[in-house]
This record gives C-alpha cells, sequence and structure tokens, in this order.
C-alpha cells in the first residue's frame, strides 16, 4: 500500500494526539498539532489537487491559529480557582523535576504539569508536593518538609 500523503497526515496526527491523551502534553501544543493534521489528511483526502507545499503550509496555519486560540483561551479561563477536595493541597511526584523546575506530578488521580516554586531543592518520582496554585495548566507545587 503506498504511502499517500492523506495516510501520511493521518499517520502523523494519531500519534500526537495519542500523547496528548496520555498527558506528554503541557500546553496543548501535540493536541493542536495532531487536530491540524488531522485537519490537513481530511482536506488531502477530498481534494487530491494540494500540493506538498500548500499541504505544509496549511498545517503550519492551521497549528498557529489553533494554539493561539488554545493560549487566549487559557488566559481567559486558566486562572479559575480549583476544585475544592480533601486531598486538594496534596500530590505526588510522578516525573522528576529538572533543573529549570519543571515535572508531573499525580493530582487528584489525573497527571499535571507542574513548577517547583522552590527548584533549588530536588524532586524524585513518589516525593510528596503540596499544590499552591495554579499558573494556567500548569500546577505550582512545593515540597513537603518533614516535621
Amino acid at each position: 500500500m503506498p504511502l499517500t500523503p492523506a495516510l501520511f497526515w493521518l499517520l502523523a496526527g494519531l500519534p500526537l494526539l495519542a500523547l496528548a491523551l496520555v498527558g506528554f502534553d503541557g500546553d496543548g501544543l501535540l493536541l493542536v498539532a495532531g487536530l491540524a493534521a488531522l485537519a490537513v489528511a481530511l482536506l488531502t483526502a477530498a481534494t487530491a489537487a494540494l500540493s506538498t507545499t500548500l499541504q505544509a503550509l496549511l498545517f503550519a496555519v492551521l497549528l498557529a491559529l489553533g494554539y493561539g486560540w488554545l493560549r487566549h483561551w487559557d488566559r481567559r479561563h486558566g486562572e479559575r480557582p480549583l476544585p475544592p477536595s480533601s486531598r486538594a493541597e496534596s500530590a505526588e511526584v510522578i516525573s522528576a523535576f529538572e533543573d529549570d523546575g519543571l515535572g508531573r506530578v499525580r493530582w487528584q488521580g489525573q497527571s499535571w504539569a507542574a513548577t517547583n516554586l522552590e527548584p533549588g531543592i530536588p524532586l524524585l518520582p513518589g516525593h510528596a508536593v503540596t499544590v499552591m496554585g495554579r499558573e494556567g495548566t500548569r500546577l505550582q507545587v512545593l515540597p513537603v518538609r518533614p516535621l
């Protein structure tokens, strides 16, 4: 079976959407890229006259527009308070925080991108952290200090 342009865009978009679905997408870029690739796949399948250059340009435009819209929406809706929970302040590190203070935590049963508010203190998988707030889709956490 030859690799048609529509099949190429489909095979490019599905893994991006899968990665976004399992939580590797901290800011929505993988989701937008996957959706843009699927849109180009549909348009390419419907109109075989799209050149490779036009396909790439269409993908870039859809990606830029989608990501711009997502950032705009996130600024307007991303600063809402965290939902109340009996364990709202407690989370567990699931991937080590890098030198830049970025990592991932499990909070309320879901994986979240997070920023260590004390980047000088290393956070390794399994460490407990306290959720202090949220900036967009990224939690702000502090290491739990033993009493």
